[in-house]
């Protein structure tokens, strides 16, 4: 069983009845800035892995006994 077009469209139009414009566009706005988080998260992370296997697996805030 598929979604059509006209089921997003009925969707769509009983969540803005729902919610209101107003709102709409905010869920929106706070849901594109959450995946884009994520995703920058998910590439971060794998780039930090990188960064700290290079660097012996110090962390930043740890000192080197070097003064």
């Amino acid at each position: 069983m598929r979604i059509g077009i006209t089921e997003i469209i009925i969707i769509l139009a009983v969540a803005f009845l729902l919610f209101g414009g107003v709102k709409l566009t905010g869920l929106g706005k706070t849901l594109g800035r959450s995946i884009r988080e994520f995703r920058d998260e998910v590439r971060g992370g794998k780039a930090k892995t990188d960064a700290e296997a290079a660097d012996g697996g110090r962390q930043g805030g740890e000192s080197d006994g070097k003064s």
